[in-house]
């Protein structure tokens, strides 16, 4: 990749990450997948849609919607 991740970046310019799924992601491809990025920012796409746009998030950011997720706080999006 040349220059730096950002936003809407075409998934597949991001190349020699290791892109991971939820162990609870269902078998038809219903979930999100993360990568971690040089520099620790991480990379969010749509499972369905590899090659379509990134989300790039920082350390920071991530680690507080994890702890959000954790604390219940988006448990009105999937009832």
């Amino acid at each position: 990749m040349t220059g730096k991740a950002h936003n809407g970046m075409s998934a597949a310019a991001l190349r020699d990450v290791t892109w991971r799924k939820s162990a609870r992601s269902g078998q038809y491809g219903n979930c999100v997948e993360v990568a971690v990025l040089d520099g620790g920012d991480v990379a969010v796409r749509n499972s369905r849609f590899p090659d379509g746009p990134a989300l790039v998030y920082t350390k920071a950011e991530m680690a507080a919607f994890v702890a959000g997720a954790r604390d219940g706080e988006f448990d009105d999006l999937v009832d």
